[in-house]
Formats: structure tokens, C-alpha cells, sequence
């Protein structure tokens, strides 16, 4: 799942994205109105937190044109003010969600998961490959029975693959889905995790190369 927090204090930010990236998402960070909508037409996200009070380009402003944009992404909107009015105007700009300020973080991440949920087309309950099944809300993986220790980020990538269900997948685009933005695009991440990835599964192998194409589930 990728996450953009917009928010203008940086600690509280920075501190929220870290909590994130620790429960295996990622997250992006911007610090106004304006830079979150650079980042929105740059990349997908899953979710948006959203502060209402944004400086540059209003936290508002963000709000209707991601709603007006018609976004598959969901907006939690964060505000200090905590009145039924607020929380209602809130709404009315087209955010899906609303949580007032101060915030406990397990409070955020469990909307920032509900949110996730809520697409038109409901994500899968159970991932699988011949004796290989993923549970994406348990964060669970066995094969053939066996319980296999996943970092997060393996975690993501195998989703990733198996959600592509058999299509090749791009070294680019797991960079993109799984690693944040200061993820350095020459890096050798990908490769890397794919290598403990494989390893952990075990033989036969399930994760596959096509050249010039990237990763894939099955066929070798």
C-alpha cells in the first residue's frame, strides 16, 4: 500500500510516514498544497492524508481537485478543529475520511487500512500459487503448510506478483509500488529482495525472470 502524507509540520510528518513504513507501507511525504499535487499526478497512491490547513495550495483546494480528478485515491483528512460542522464540511469537499487532531497513530493506521479496503473492486482475502497462499490481511504466507518469515517489503513484493496473476511485472514498477519516493532508481533493491524472496520460498522455484520483461509468478 503507498501512502502520501501531506502535512506542513514536518516532525509530525515524518514521524507518521516512519510509523507507516514500519507496518510494511510506503509512504511519501509533502510538506504543502502544492508539492502534494506534484506528487499525486506523479504517482498512485492508495491513500492520501490529508491536513486541512495546508499552506500554498489549501488543504481544501487539494481535496476537491483530487475529488473533481475522480482519484481511485482515498483522502483521510486531518484537521485541529474538531467540531460535528468541521468533520461535515470535511466530507462535502469529498474526503472519505475524517480524524481530528491530536491522533493516536493505531487509530490512523486502522482507517488508513479501512480506507484501502474500500475500493469498487474488493481486494482478494487470499493470494495464491500451487502450494503457495499469501493472507494480505493477516500479512500471512505459507507453502505447503510451512509458515515463512517475510520482511515487509518481500511481503509486498510477493503481493505485488501475485496480484499481476501470471503477467511479468517490471523491476520499475515494484520500485514504484513497494519503495517510496527516495528510493534511488539505479539501485539494486529489487534484484536483491527478489534473491532473499526466492530463497525463502524455497524449490521448486515460484518466481520467475523474463528477460527484458521483469518478475513473474509461474513459468518458468
Amino acid at each position: 500500500m503507498r501512502v502520501l502524507i501531506a502535512e506542513d509540520d514536518d516532525r509530525l510528518a515524518r514521524a507518521v510516514a516512519a510509523g507507516l513504513r514500519r507496518r510494511g507501507m510506503t509512504a511519501d511525504v509533502a510538506l504543502d498544497g502544492g508539492n502534494a499535487l506534484d506528487k499525486l499526478a506523479a504517482n498512485a497512491y492508495d491513500v492520501v492524508v490529508l491536513d486541512r490547513d495546508l499552506p500554498g495550495v489549501h488543504g481544501d483546494e487539494v481535496c476537491r481537485r483530487l475529488a473533481a480528478g475522480r482519484t481511485e485515491s482515498r483522502i483521510l483528512m486531518l484537521t485541529a478543529a474538531r467540531s460535528v460542522a468541521d468533520r461535515v464540511e470535511g466530507l462535502g469537499l469529498g474526503a472519505d475520511d475524517y480524524l481530528p487532531k491530536p491522533f493516536d497513530f493505531a487509530e490512523l493506521v486502522a482507517r488508513i487500512q479501512a480506507l484501502s479496503r474500500r475500493p469498487g473492486v474488493p481486494a482478494p482475502t487470499r493470494l495464491g500459487f500451487g502450494d503457495l497462499s499469501v493472507d494480505p490481511g493477516r500479512r500471512a504466507v505459507t507453502r505447503a503448510g510451512r509458515k515463512l518469515a517475510l520482511t515487509p517489503k518481500e511481503f509486498a513484493v510477493l503481493e505485488c506478483l501475485l496480484a499481476a496473476d501470471g503477467r511479468p511485472v517490471r523491476a520499475e514498477e515494484l520500485l514504484r509500488r513497494v519503495w517510496d519516493e527516495a528510493a534511488d532508481p539505479f539501485t539494486t533493491t529489487v534484484k536483491t529482495t527478489i534473491g532473499r524472496l526466492r530463497a525463502k520460498l524455497g524449490d521448486p522455484p515460484v518466481i520467475h525472470t523474463v528477460r527484458d520483461s521483469g518478475y513473474r509468478i509461474g513459468g518458468a
